[in-house]
């Protein structure tokens, strides 16, 4: 690797996993209003949506912190 550049693979499997989270966090948008209108089945699907959110999170920082020691 030329001038410490991070492996491509690596960079592509991040940002994969950042863009799952930009769509789930977008998901989870749509499904506040009708939370807010006592919709049971949009309250399952925000609870859904937190749970998926937390772990993409967690993969999401393990990859930083994992380019932050290469």
């Amino acid at each position: 690797m030329v001038n410490g550049a991070k492996p491509a693979v690596s960079q592509a499997v991040s940002q994969g996993t950042y863009s799952d989270l930009l769509a789930v966090i977008e998901e989870m948008g749509r499904e506040i209003r009708p939370t807010y209108a006592g919709s049971k089945s949009a309250m399952e699907r925000l609870k859904r949506g937190i749970i998926h959110a937390r772990a993409l999170v967690r993969e999401c920082l393990a990859e930083t912190e994992r380019n932050a020691r290469t």
